[in-house]
């Protein structure tokens, strides 16, 4: 990108994003049958940060029609084709990878040649062309996603109608891991001096489509084993000056309930307790530019005890709150 605008990023962020999961499974463990990832000392679910960002690339390629650099595409020869087949199919350099919206806010890491090139220079003896590599450290990163409560998964089975190879004549029995429910949090900072120091050209307007990412995407994951899942509280919070953020806003929010923790189902069964997360807030208000935040209306909150609307208890930041809307 060779225009550097003044839209350019220039202070820290943070972001908490919640999303619930109904008969679902949110980021099997392809090494333990696709199980759901549960911390066994915790019973909390985890999800990666892989999966959301997952999330955020296949909604920018398909639904914003974005060039997404790490994305499943097939050669001409029908194989998928790896980062360094991409990079030399479109020609790309280290300055065009920066075209790609995925690579300006989440990074990556890219060889220059495929494993035959490499090959095929390390048996040239009169080659002195060496392999190298790009490598950008994402400015927006998120820590693994945490359930907020503990969580039971169950096994599921049935059988299918076609039968599953010649010579057979009924169908075959399957069975999937999923959760019931879980309320998933994950906390992320967009780091303006990585973007910076890599001269990775961020601006407000990519922050707004990982927003954007994060709400639709989850909502679009229609898929046998995603479908189920639902975005439910989003806060992205600017601070006035470069470098200076709160910290771990995913452990200032807490789910109670009159039932126990694997007997919940839904945003009816709970509150979300945002008393620490006000605190803080209130505590850090000169350091805050903007809180920009997006509320399912299912989700209902508490603070010191009370129960409470978000922007009635976000309402001594005046007009730094703003509801974002993406229906």
């Amino acid at each position: 990108m060779e225009n550097l605008n003044n839209n350019i990023i220039k202070n820290r962020s943070e972001i908490l994003f919640l999303y619930d999961v109904t008969d679902a499974n949110p980021n099997g463990d392809p090494l333990d049958e696709n199980k759901p990832r549960i911390d066994p000392e915790t019973d909390i679910c985890i999800v990666t940060d892989v999966r959301l960002k997952r999330t955020c690339r296949d909604y920018w390629a398909e639904y914003k029609n974005l060039p997404v650099f790490i994305l499943r595409e097939i050669s001409e020869d029908g194989k998928l084709m790896t980062k360094s087949d991409k990079f030399s199919k479109y020609n790309l350099s280290k300055e065009k990878l920066k075209d790609y919206i995925d690579i300006r806010l989440f990074g990556g890491t890219t060889t220059l040649k495929s494993k035959d090139e490499k090959r095929k220079s390390k048996s040239d003896e009169d080659s002195s062309e060496e392999t190298g590599a790009i490598t950008f450290t994402g400015p927006v990163q998120f820590k693994f996603g945490r359930s907020l409560h503990k969580v039971e998964y169950m096994l599921v089975k049935g059988t299918t109608v076609m039968p599953s190879g010649e010579g057979k004549d009924q169908g075959t029995f399957t069975e999937c891991y999923i959760l019931p429910y879980a309320l998933i949090a994950f906390y992320g900072v967009v780091n303006e001096n990585a973007a910076l120091c890599q001269e990775l050209p961020v601006t407000e307007e990519d922050v707004q489509l990982l927003l954007e990412a994060l709400w639709c995407g989850t909502k679009n994951l229609i898929s046998r084993s995603k479908f189920g899942q639902m975005p439910r509280l989003l806060v992205r919070v600017e601070y006035n000056q470069s470098g200076f953020y709160i910290g771990e806003l995913d452990k200032l929010v807490k789910l109670i309930s009159q039932k126990s923790d694997t007997a919940i189902r839904s945003p009816e069964d709970f509150q979300l307790d945002i008393t620490r997360l006000v605190e803080k807030f209130t505590k850090y208000q000169d350091k805050i530019q903007k809180i920009e935040v997006a509320v399912d209306d299912s989700l209902s909150f508490v603070c010191e005890g009370k129960p409470v609307e978000l922007k009635d208890a976000l309402s001594f930041l005046v007009d730094r709150v703003k509801v974002l809307k993406f229906d």
